[in-house]
């Protein structure tokens, strides 16, 4: 049973930290893979409140790939709602880096970021099965 309907506007965020076995390139950067992973786990969760189910990643456009994601990083993961098909769902996609390790204080010393960093932004489309006819 859906526990909502879905509505233009409805943001679902994830946050998550970014393990050093995910880096993979020189200076602990992780690759562009790790976004898109990211972008199909919020989305899948705004399948499942909007419309009861996981739906499954059609498309996406416009993927921007604007500042690196390392690991040690904290990020946050948001997903909106910006069109509803008959069985469709568009959804805007945003990863920003809320924190961020800072080896240059100690092994284990971390910042917050204020104000944080915007790594990756896309658009993607989803699709869901028909909605169940009413009794």
């Amino acid at each position: 049973m859906t526990s909502a309907t879905p509505t233009v506007g409805t943001t679902v965020t994830h946050r998550r930290y970014v393990p050093y076995s995910h880096a993979h390139y020189a200076g602990n950067l992780v690759d562009g893979a790790y976004s898109l992973a990211a972008f199909g786990d919020v989305a899948t969760e705004m399948c499942i409140r909007t419309d009861g189910d996981e739906g499954l990643f059609a498309s996406y456009s416009d993927v921007q790939f604007l500042a690196p994601v390392r690991a040690g990083d904290v990020i946050e993961i948001s997903a909106t709602l910006v069109r509803v098909g008959t069985r469709s769902r568009e959804m805007d996609f945003e990863v920003r880096v809320v924190g961020r390790g800072a080896p240059q204080r100690g092994e284990s010393a971390a910042d917050v970021l204020d104000p944080h960093v915007v790594a990756t932004t896309a658009r993607g489309v989803v699709v869901v099965p028909p909605r169940p006819a009413a009794p």
